[in-house]
């Protein structure tokens, strides 16, 4: 009777094991730290983040630019934007002003 062979693990179990182990190892790893793994989800998100605050930054500036050109179209002037813009833009100033520079 052979009792030592009962009491050995079967080769063929042990690779089996090794394997699953790996396996399930690296697909853990990819899970947590690959391409769509949860480390690139939370850093997604976060640029998500940064972009909806860009864009909400941009349609107010673009609100601002709306509402300026607006108020210089024909239909609807605004002499004292009109009047900011001259002297801004070209410079000009009115005959009773004095420039200090």
């Amino acid at each position: 009777m052979n009792v030592y062979r009962n009491k050995r693990p079967a080769l063929g179990l042990m690779i089996y094991s090794a394997i699953m182990f790996v396996l399930g190892t690296y697909f853990t790893f990819a899970a947590v730290q690959g391409d769509y793994g949860l480390f690139r989800r939370i850093q997604i998100e976060a640029e998500a983040g940064k972009l909806r605050a860009e864009r909400a930054e941009l349609s107010a500036q673009l609100a601002v630019m709306k509402n300026r050109t607006k108020r210089l179209s024909d239909e609807y002037l605004d002499l004292d934007l009109l009047d900011e813009q001259a002297r801004e833009i070209l410079g000009l100033i009115r005959p009773d002003e004095i420039v200090i520079r």
